[in-house]
């Protein structure tokens, strides 16, 4: 009985397979990004997606590396205004939240009306989020409740207790 070269039982990922996982959204503001740095490291080369991050300034934004298949974008809240006609300044967690819910609008298809599943890998959107709560949940709020991401997908720091 012969045994399988190296070659054929090596396993190969394809550019079909690639696109089957889940894309990944991770939004943070300052506060998070040494979190961010360690939950980017975690992820699979081939992984795709967006990355927000809010900062107070455009003096703050700094170089994340990400995988190749990944945008990170910098939401500087000193380059941007409040609520709409208000005049205000943008507040904490504002950019963030509108920016994510944008995203959200345009590319998440609504997931209850896909098939069922079993909530298995490369299924959906995974999200991380990070950083201030006032951020945070209207973020998890949103892809919850408004575009149907299963909250299990979704991690935001527990003591929040948003899911």
């Amino acid at each position: 009985m012969s045994t399988p070269s190296r070659e054929s039982t090596r396993r190969r990922s394809s550019a079909a397979e690639s696109r089957r996982l889940a894309p990944f959204l991770l939004a943070c503001d300052e506060s998070a990004i040494a979190e961010l740095d360690a939950m980017i490291a975690t992820l699979p080369l081939c992984a795709s997606g967006r990355v927000f991050i809010e900062v107070p300034s455009s003096d703050d934004i700094g170089i994340v590396s990400v995988p190749s298949r990944m945008t990170v974008t910098w939401l500087p809240r000193s380059a941007r205004s409040g609520a709409p006609g208000t005049g205000s300044v943008c507040a904490r967690g504002e950019a963030l939240d509108r920016a994510v819910r944008a995203w959200a609008d345009e590319m998440l298809c609504d997931e209850s009306a896909e098939p069922e599943h079993d909530g298995s890998e490369g299924r959906g959107v995974q999200v991380w989020l990070g950083g201030d709560y006032r951020g945070v949940a209207p973020v998890f709020e949103h892809l919850v409740h408004t575009r149907n991401v299963d909250a299990r997908r979704v991690t935001a720091p527990a003591s929040y207790r948003l899911s």
